[in-house]
């Protein structure tokens, strides 16, 4: 079972990436755009939309208007690669 380790900050430098820090110090920037939004996510295919993207403190994750969020353990293993 992987850790969950808190998002602390994001940004979206434009287009589809994200600049993300995390709890332990690790940040990193990822790339989302080749992905295949679908279902909840399919409004972050437009990158208006997806730079709509907040932190959720509670959470410890990602956030947009419509509530779809990435789990911070899955985040957290993209920046790592």
């Amino acid at each position: 079972m992987e850790q969950i380790i808190p998002v602390t900050a994001v940004e979206c430098p434009g287009g589809h990436r994200l600049q993300l820090q995390f709890k332990d110090g690790t940040s990193g920037e990822l790339d989302f755009s080749d992905e295949e939004w679908r279902g909840v996510f399919a409004p972050l295919a437009d990158a208006e939309y997806f730079s709509r993207v907040e932190l959720d403190d509670e959470l410890g994750t990602i956030v947009w208007p419509n509530g779809a969020d990435i789990a911070p353990e899955t985040l957290h293993r993209l920046v790592n690669g």
